[in-house]
């Protein structure tokens, strides 16, 4: 979970536990205030712009899909930011017993789902980033020539001027990259977090091969699989918001990204659209995908207990693993306000309605 910490620390989400000296919390501190200030004044003058623009479809098709984005960031980082105390002790708990590794083994089982969190997090950051560059780099051919705004706002002043215009030009920009960089963080986060219980219940497999050989393995392993549910349960509490958000927005997006393909006339325009979609389908594929692998790996523990030698074991060992089995049959899934479950199927649910909605839009034209 290195890299990902790293990626939540440069976008204003994540305060290292090293860095609670004075300075340091400081300089932090004032860091991620400027990320936020630069982030909600963008975002606050994108909703006015809508707001005030209500009848006009266009309009709002134009701006809402980067809105939503930017106010889903800003969301983010204000709900990480107030349960701080909360992800640090969910983070931190793999230290501890009995999610800590005990042997070589288990360190092994440990360190390839940390390349496997890592890998699909540089593709993901690979992905985001690349097209933050490309968008940035068009507006500057288009827009910074034109002397136009990328991003249509409501702004309290008249940016016409050019010592005026290109500091606010400035700041669309940043704001975006700082809104793609938070995203990164908060979804590397929690795929990530998706991919270390899973990883959990592996450690788990592996040592209840060795319940025939000690007998005190067994009533930890009983242990350890009540811990993982619990977890589960934790993680699932402190960001089924974000993710429900995230459902939600994903689906605006992609209608509204659909939409403008259709209308889109230049090359441009239609490569950064594709790009923009693209990277929104990523964003709730990586929820639904290791959401999906969770809910099979919870299930597949009670195969797991078929292939050991569980009847040369005495009956009281036998009735542990039993409750063991009939607890996995109950598989872990996380779950945003109820309704929306973290699977394939949710995943393609969503595609289903962007579509249908898609269609309504365009008849409406």
């Amino acid at each position: 979970m290195k890299f990902t910490l790293l990626l939540c620390t440069l976008s204003g989400c994540w305060l290292p536990p090293s860095w609670m000296s004075l300075p340091k919390h400081r300089m932090y501190s004032i860091y991620r205030i400027l990320l936020i200030v630069i982030l909600f004044t963008f975002t606050i003058s994108q909703i006015m712009n809508v707001l005030l623009n209500i009848d006009k479809f266009d309009e709002i098709s134009d701006s809402i899909y980067m809105m939503v984005s930017i106010s889903v960031a800003a969301y983010k980082i204000i709900a990480v930011w107030i349960n701080h105390k909360n992800i640090t002790e969910i983070i931190t708990i793999f230290a501890e017993k009995p999610f800590a590794t005990v042997e070589s083994s288990e360190e092994m089982i440990q360190q390839k789902y940390n390349k496997a969190i890592k890998k699909y997090a540089l593709w993901y950051v690979i992905l985001v980033e690349t097209t933050v560059g490309i968008m940035i780099v068009g507006s500057a051919f288009t827009d910074g020539v034109e002397r136009k705004l990328p991003y249509r706002v409501w702004l309290p002043y008249d940016y016409s001027p050019p010592t005026i215009f290109y500091p606010t030009y400035i700041h669309q920009l940043i704001g975006m990259t700082i809104a793609a960089n938070i995203n990164i963080a908060c979804d590397s986060l929690i795929s990530g977090l998706l991919q270390q219980i899973c990883c959990q219940i592996e450690i788990l497999q592996y040592r209840l091969t060795k319940v025939s050989h000690d007998g005190h393995v067994l009533n930890n392993c009983v242990r350890h699989h009540d811990r993982i549910y619990k977890y589960a349960q934790t993680v699932n509490m402190n960001f089924t918001k974000i993710i429900a958000l995230q459902f939600v927005v994903s689906m605006l997006v992609v209608c509204a990204n659909l939409y403008k393909l259709v209308m889109a006339t230049i090359l441009a325009d239609f490569i950064i659209l594709m790009l923009y979609t693209a990277c929104m389908l990523a964003q709730i594929f990586l929820y639904c995908w290791f959401g999906n692998e969770l809910k099979l790996k919870s299930k597949s523990l009670s195969n797991s207990i078929y292939n050991i030698t569980w009847y040369t074991l005495d009956d009281s060992k036998k009735k542990s693993l039993l409750l063991i089995m009939k607890r996995s049959m109950i598989p872990i899934e996380f779950n945003s306000v109820v309704i929306i479950t973290l699977n394939l199927d949710s995943f393609v649910s969503l595609l289903k309605a962007s579509y249908s909605v898609f269609n309504v839009l365009k008849r409406a034209q």
